[in-house]
């Protein structure tokens, strides 16, 4: 599916989405077994009391919102959840045995769109895994950020903001996904050289957001004390191949114009982006 051909304004939620599918409407109970998680869901972490809020009211009300399905790719004779797992999960806990559903017609793209809808519209979303849903939207179905705030009704900076998350090493964005450190906490340690021990420092002394960022001060200072000698069009290239590649890159260039440049990944999947770069280009 071209990515390009989406229509613009789906921020409004997922009433406009439902409204571009296809809806099969002779059947809307299912049995919770034939339900299946959708593959494409952000949400990794589902808050246990929150859950047991939703099975206490599913057993006094039912679902009044219907769970949204597609005909499953994977499983025969299965459906894949696209919007409502924590209706699902909280259903089987409630004993139910079935559940009403909107079966629809979607393609991938459609469903990642509808499950990053409803997660982000929930208050409790990590902002980890929303940050991940935009990543999805961007590697596999060539978004950009502008196209990203547009369909989710957000902010360009938001979006930015967010995914600038994801350039922390993966240590520490377990310990936000952990609860462990917030968001606002993350957000300070972008750019450190040594973020793990300070990330650890602010656990340890229990620092808020703004004690952090006055602990932090000290080490960018450092950083910028070292930094502050290279030349402009250095620092620029820098900058400019870093937004283009997604990748911290360092340019350690010396006077006779010999050095190194250093890219820096997180991951095997970025390691091997910078290979196939690489191999396509040269």
């Amino acid at each position: 599916m071209d990515a390009n051909k989406i229509k613009k304004g789906l921020g409004r939620g997922l009433s406009s989405l439902i409204g571009e599918t296809k809806i099969e409407t002779q059947k809307n109970r299912l049995s919770i077994s034939e339900l299946v998680p959708n593959k494409f869901q952000p949400r990794k972490n589902f808050d246990e009391e929150n859950l047991n809020d939703l099975v206490n009211s599913i057993r006094e009300r039912g679902i009044i919102q219907p769970i949204i399905v597609r005909k499953s790719e994977d499983q025969i004779s299965k459906y894949e959840i696209i919007a409502g797992e924590r209706r699902w999960l909280a259903a089987q806990k409630a004993g139910l045995h079935e559940v009403p559903v909107v079966i629809t017609e979607a393609d991938d793209l459609k469903s990642l769109e509808f499950a990053i809808v409803e997660n982000v519209q929930r208050h409790d979303l990590n902002p980890l895994e929303e940050a991940q849903g935009y990543q999805r939207l961007i590697n596999e179905f060539s978004y950009n950020q502008d196209k990203v705030s547009k369909f989710i009704g957000k902010s360009r900076s938001h979006v930015a903001n967010c995914l600038r998350l994801l350039s922390l090493p993966e240590e520490v964005l377990k310990l936000v996904e952990n609860k462990k450190l917030t968001a606002g906490h993350a957000k300070i340690l972008i750019g450190l050289e040594n973020i793990n021990f300070v990330a650890n420092k602010i656990i340890d002394k229990k620092l808020s957001v703004r004690q952090s960022e006055n602990f932090v001060k000290l080490f960018k200072r450092k950083q910028s004390s070292l930094k502050k000698n290279k030349d402009s069009n250095i620092r620029s290239l820098e900058n400019s191949l870093t937004e283009k590649i997604g990748l911290s890159v360092n340019i350690n260039n010396k006077k006779n114009n010999k050095g190194k440049i250093i890219f820096e990944y997180k991951d095997l999947d970025q390691l091997n982006k910078i290979i196939e770069i690489i191999k396509t280009y040269y």
